[in-house]
């Protein structure tokens, strides 16, 4: 039997929790943005809701604080909203994956293709050491390219990816099947 490798918060533990219903509804839901057809999850309503912000961050913080984790690395942009205030929490460092050409010095990319062409995320060589323990955190998953990239960004320089984070994510476009088998956590589905 092939183990689930998604999980959401409210089938995994937090059944009925009222954070979670509370978290959904401070995500506005913008119709056909950035294109026609595109129910585009508005994060940025959820950070002005300080009780639902700061509960989006709690959920995660309990449960990654006893996973030994020292590297938390968020998705630019929004995965540079959730991730320091998570690795303040737990006593992790955090490290930002960024689009080309946003971090000075020495980096290492990782190219992934978008339904509309490709990208790329970069990351400082020396931020992460062999076998540090990563948390990958993001504000939502689609096709999971971009969390895919995370992953192998931070495999190659030898850290050990223990699980992906969003807050949103997208159950039909099955994104976990491209994160290398790494389990994904997921606190709230899209609204419409």
């Amino acid at each position: 039997m092939e183990k689930k490798r998604e999980m959401f918060a409210g089938e995994n533990g937090l059944q009925g929790d009222p954070r979670l219903k509370a978290i959904s509804e401070a995500i506005r839901v913008v119709p056909h943005f950035p294109k026609p057809g595109i129910m585009f999850q508005d994060i940025t309503t959820l950070l002005l809701d300080h009780k639902a912000f700061k509960d989006t961050v709690d959920i995660f913080v309990d449960r990654y604080r006893d996973m030994d984790i020292s590297v938390v690395a968020g998705v630019e942009a929004r995965g540079f909203m959730f991730g320091p205030s998570i690795a303040l929490a737990i006593g992790a460092k955090f490290v930002p994956l960024r689009k080309p050409k946003k971090l000075p010095g020495e980096v290492i990319s990782e190219a992934y293709v978008l339904e509309y062409g490709t990208d790329c995320l970069e990351m400082h060589v020396g931020a992460v050491q062999p076998g540090e323990r990563a948390l990958v955190i993001d504000d939502l998953i689609a096709t999971g390219g971009t969390l895919c990239a995370a992953i192998k960004l931070l495999e190659r320089v030898g850290a050990e990816v223990v699980e992906c984070a969003c807050v949103v994510g997208l159950p039909e476009a099955k994104g976990q099947c491209r994160l290398n088998g790494k389990p994904l956590y997921i606190l709230v589905e899209p609204r419409n």
